[in-house]
């Protein structure tokens, strides 16, 4: 939705009716990702796509249906091989296509979903794509700290807004399932969640082998990874193929510089693990001031301590101190790079979610957690 959001939002302003398709699901080389949208505007315009072209007039006829009908419908569509050769596609795909009526009285926050697009405020959608008549084409608008809509059960309500959120997180649109009373182990309402989130970025610092493996659990979770060292020998992108992006540039200078452009977030996870004074230090000093999810070092107890004094000496607070975890990741044991990956992203999450690192076997309480971010 949001490539044609503007165009989407003018007729809502207008008080005009609106048929927008919107692919929810797709397999094989489906033409174009979850979230693409068509829309068909009160004057007959066709504005935005969800084929490339194979199946916009079928899209186009369900879009005024529903605007004529006030219903809406989910279609699947198979894109024949030879249709995708024609719009230059390497094989025929599948896709989901949840087409229905946008107007002011179906989805009355859609201007405060523009604004905080435009503000660049994660916010999610979150639609009833197939379920019963009375839940059929119903939403929530969700943001990190408030809710809007429902789907007219609280624990239902309560379960979908504790998962999207955590796609939200991550910056992922996709389908959810659940029972029709919330429960999640069930597949009576299929939910689409339309997040409008750049991925939360992960800055890996130090191109050694655990860097690699951390990259690549990074990039598992859902986060835009980028690895930075001052090495250029090191830092080359065929040693580190998960990774989003390898920079070569001192660490402090490179994550001053994404500060000053505005591309380091709240949800920003960043992992030092170059363990060397000259990089560690000056890099700690930008990094331990910014609001950021997450600073990691990695080091002995020995390297922690004298890290610790460095820091002091620099002139860090005990509270800017206070928020660095080192030595890096929870107590798993871990011995491999790949271990050691895993263990600095256990602590990623429950930094994210308030979780305790503690096994679950021998605690009590709601297993799904909430927190502010």
């Amino acid at each position: 939705m949001r490539d044609v959001l503007e165009d989407l939002v003018g007729w809502w302003q207008a008080g005009e009716t609106v048929g927008m398709g919107t692919v929810v699901a797709t397999w094989r080389s489906a033409p174009r990702p979850a979230g693409a949208s068509m829309l068909v505007g009160p004057d007959g315009t066709a504005v935005g796509s969800v084929s490339g072209g194979c199946v916009e007039g079928a899209v186009y006829e369900e879009a005024t249906d529903a605007v004529e009908t006030g219903e809406s419908t989910l279609r699947r569509y198979g894109v024949s091989d030879d249709d995708a050769f024609a719009v230059g596609l390497t094989c025929g795909g599948i896709l989901d296509v949840f087409v229905e009526p946008v107007s002011r009285e179906s989805f009355p926050e859609l201007g405060e979903v523009k604004e905080s697009v435009d503000r660049h405020e994660p916010v999610a959608v979150v639609t009833c794509v197939k379920g019963g008549d009375d839940r059929l084409g119903r939403r929530m608008v969700l943001w990190p700290d408030r809710a809007s809509g429902s789907f007219g059960l609280q624990r239902l309500d309560d379960a979908v807004a504790a998962d999207a959120r955590g796609m939200l997180v991550a910056g992922r649109t996709g389908m959810l399932h659940f029972g029709h009373d919330g429960e999640r182990r069930g597949d009576d309402l299929e939910l689409f969640v339309n997040s409008f989130a750049p991925p939360a970025r992960m800055v890996v610092f130090g191109a050694i082998d655990f860097a690699a493996a951390v990259a690549r659990v990074g990039s598992f979770l859902g986060y835009r990874v980028t690895v930075c060292d001052a090495r250029p020998v090191f830092a080359t992108p065929k040693r580190f193929p998960e990774a989003d992006e390898v920079v070569v540039e001192w660490p402090h200078r490179y994550l001053q510089g994404e500060v000053d452009a505005g591309r380091i977030d709240e949800r920003t996870v960043l992992c030092v693990l170059t363990h060397d004074p000259k990089f560690d230090v000056p890099l700690l000093e930008v990094a331990l001031r910014l609001p950021v999810a997450y600073v990691g070092a990695m080091g002995s107890r020995r390297t922690h301590t004298e890290r610790l004094e460095r820091l002091s000496e620099a002139g860090l607070s005990a509270t800017e101190i206070a928020r660095l975890s080192s030595p890096i990741g929870l107590d798993l044991g871990a011995r491999t790079p790949e271990e050691t990956a895993v263990s600095i992203a256990a602590e990623i999450i429950a930094g994210r979610w308030g979780g305790s690192g503690e096994r679950l076997t021998g605690s009590e309480g709601p297993i799904h957690r909430t927190a502010d971010r």
